[in-house]
């Protein structure tokens, strides 16, 4: 689908059905407030478009591209929120160049305001990955990573919240297992927790504590494994927690479509959605939350 065909079809928002079952059609447009959240993950330092002789993605991707899609969408909606799953890191000559500094600022200029780690942003090491954050003008965010023997204590945040127009968005991050992943080296003394034990944790503090309104989760745990269907991944995770609404996921390059959406353990929806990998696709959730906070929501990945 074009990015403009797809803009024009999220724009009809009665023609939406929401998380709770109800449709946007019944209320005022007054009385609906809209949130868009952009997202991307494993984008492994793809800076330029593929190039045009590529057999699988001649001229896709690229930062200019997604600036000017990011920049399209913000004149529709103001109410705009960039967040990242991890892998900012590793792929190309600009990150063995630069160390990372190139993707952070670039991200800065998309106006991207929370990202999690990946397993790849270790791969300078936890020093390497710190050298860089003051780069970064948004917030990191992991809450099963453990920090507090390392050098980077104090420099990741367990949560984010964030208010846009009046809708309170809290984010948190959960990371892959480190240990035969990462050489032990790069990662030094970070502990690895339970991603669904500290989920359940952190949404609650979100949800009920915190009273969120959205709660998100940027994960790089993978959306799921067919080798393994007992491995800890985003499917999982959906419905082994209650208070997420959204998992945006990282890791397996899993490109789709649109949302998948999966119960939890209340029996409520949750969507999870992830883009593939190496920039080629945006994604794009829209939330449309009434006076009383009942959610409607639509979403797509669009093309780079």
């Amino acid at each position: 689908m074009k990015r403009r065909d797809f803009i024009q079809k999220t724009a009809a928002s009665s023609a939406l059905i929401g998380l709770t079952g109800f449709s946007l059609s019944s209320f005022k447009s007054e009385d609906v407030k809209h949130i868009t959240i952009l997202h991307t993950n494993d984008v492994h330092s793809y800076i330029d478009p593929f190039p045009a002789d590529h057999p699988r993605n001649p001229n896709m991707g690229g930062v200019a591209r997604r600036a000017s899609l990011i920049e399209e969408i913000r004149k529709e909606n103001p109410n705009v929120v960039v967040l990242d799953a991890g892998d900012i890191f590793q792929g190309t000559p600009y990150f063995n160049y630069y160390g990372g500094e190139l993707e952070f600022k670039l991200m800065n200029m998309m106006g991207y305001e929370t990202a999690t780690l990946g397993n790849h942003d270790f791969d300078n090491g936890i020093d390497g990955l710190l050298a860089q954050m003051p780069n970064a003008k948004f917030d990191f965010v992991s809450s099963n990573y453990d920090f507090k023997n390392t050098v980077l204590d104090g420099h990741v945040k367990p949560y984010k919240i964030t208010t846009v127009d009046g809708i309170k968005i809290g984010v948190f991050g959960l990371g892959i297992e480190l240990e035969g992943l990462v050489d032990k080296k790069n990662y030094k003394e970070t502990v690895y927790n339970n991603p669904i034990e500290v989920a359940t944790d952190m949404a609650r503090i979100l949800k009920q504590e915190k009273k969120c309104d959205l709660v998100i989760c940027l994960s790089h745990i993978g959306f799921k494994y067919k080798e393994d269907p007992n491995k800890v991944c985003d499917i999982i995770l959906a419905k082994q927690t209650k208070d997420i609404d959204l998992i945006i996921g990282g890791h397996t390059h899993t490109f789709l479509d649109k949302p998948v959406i999966e119960k939890n353990l209340d029996g409520k929806e949750v969507l999870i959605n992830q883009v593939g990998c190496y920039g080629l696709n945006l994604g794009r959730i829209d939330f449309y939350m009434t006076s009383d906070k009942q959610i409607a929501s639509k979403g797509k990945s669009i093309i780079v």
